[in-house]
């Protein structure tokens, strides 16, 4: 179980109790069973109530997290080695290169991190000082879990803002999500392989917005082979949906008409796999680059944005940055494990290893001073 706090309508709150489950849980690499934490209030005054000022927030056995399959790569990888929680020198996971060298630590992995903000590791136990579960669903879903008190981390490939337009949300509200930027998505369009191997290795943005409104329908009309378009897309409501019309479109609630939708990239990725005529928008992570869901390049006026070369490029529409949104008053937990992920180790493993691209310096800078320990001291 973990302890979270329910938004009301006037502002206020009240700490309830929801479990902590999800479809797609962090998966534990070794002895991840159970919790190390205690499932107490630390910040409380013994009778439920919070006199910390939100600084420390409310501690729980396990930190929460659902949103959008673009960024679940990041931190549902991130969990693993937290929850696994390796011994330093572990090769696989916490590398010598990293703990002795780097961090000069003789401590496990997640104790390194959490110590930082006040959890000590007692004895030589091998659970973590906290789990962190992350379920998959879409941005939408991650928003508005973090909004309502569902969940503690809200992962999304596009803005709250963006998300959230048209849904009446008061300003005060909006103002009360805390925007953690983890990594950077390149988004490429990708084809089936068949597309790519009949010779259709580039199209222009002029020829992309088209095809999303039924305007080119036939290949042959990009240089391909005659053979209609299936025009995949994301589920309205995911951050790659989102992105995508306010990338290409400059309307996040542009009207496109895709032949058929999908609510997660793992299933999109499936579908291109397994048709002979589609085209797709998809995140980084996803692309297949040998295999069967190769990318294309897309010509936008002078310049050809190629996978491999220069989607990171600031220029690049298409280029999106993957949040993991906290409420207001970020909790010493959260703060702890967006450390982890915004670490020199968790941009190299976590989002490098996803085939993203990590913050530039005075970015990853700008977004550590958000969760710096000596705001939880």
């Amino acid at each position: 179980m973990t302890r979270n706090t329910e938004r009301l309508e006037d502002g206020t709150s009240r700490r309830t109790f929801i479990a902590a489950t999800g479809t797609a849980s962090a998966l534990a690499l070794a002895g991840c069973a159970g919790s190390g934490g205690s499932g107490n209030d630390t910040t409380g005054d013994g009778n439920g109530n919070d006199t910390g000022g939100g600084k420390k927030g409310l501690q729980t056995d396990v930190l929460t997290g659902d949103g959008s399959s673009t960024v679940f790569p990041i931190t549902n990888t991130a969990a693993s080695y937290w929850n696994s929680n390796p011994e330093p020198g572990d090769e696989d996971y916490w590398p010598k290169k990293w703990a002795k060298e780097q961090y000069s630590t003789d401590k496990r992995l997640a104790d390194f991190f959490a110590g930082k903000y006040g959890y000590e590791a007692t004895g030589k136990r091998s659970k973590p000082p906290f789990r962190v579960s992350i379920a998959l669903s879409h941005s939408g879903t991650g928003i508005e879990g973090v909004m309502n008190g569902r969940v503690d981390i809200g992962d999304s490939s596009a803005s709250a803002k963006a998300e959230l337009a048209g849904k009446n949300v008061s300003d005060s509200k909006m103002k009360k999500f805390v925007d953690h930027v983890v990594g950077v998505d390149g988004q490429p369009i990708v084809v089936s392989k068949e597309i790519k191997d009949a010779g259709v290795e580039q199209i222009t943005l002029s020829q992309l917005k088209k095809i999303y409104k039924g305007k080119i329908t036939n290949w042959s009309e990009v240089g391909g082979p005659d053979r209609d378009i299936l025009a995949l897309g994301r589920a309205q409501g995911s951050g790659t949906d989102t992105a995508f019309r306010k990338n290409v479109y400059g309307d996040p609630k542009a009207s496109i008409d895709p032949d058929q939708r999908y609510g997660k990239n793992q299933q999109l990725q499936q579908a291109v796999s397994k048709a002979n005529n589609a085209i797709a928008y998809i995140a980084l992570a996803f692309v297949q680059p040998s295999g069967q869901v190769p990318p294309i390049a897309l010509k936008i006026e002078d310049t050809v944005y190629e996978y491999g070369k220069n989607l990171g490029a600031k220029e690049y529409p298409l280029s999106r940055d993957l949040h993991a949104y906290t409420w207001e008053n970020t909790s010493a937990q959260e703060a702890a494990f967006l450390n982890f992920v915004l670490s020199d180790f968790g941009q190299d493993m976590f989002v490098k290893g996803n085939n993203y691209f990590a913050l530039p310096k005075d970015r990853l800078e700008k977004q550590r001073k958000k969760v710096k320990p000596s705001k939880y001291e």
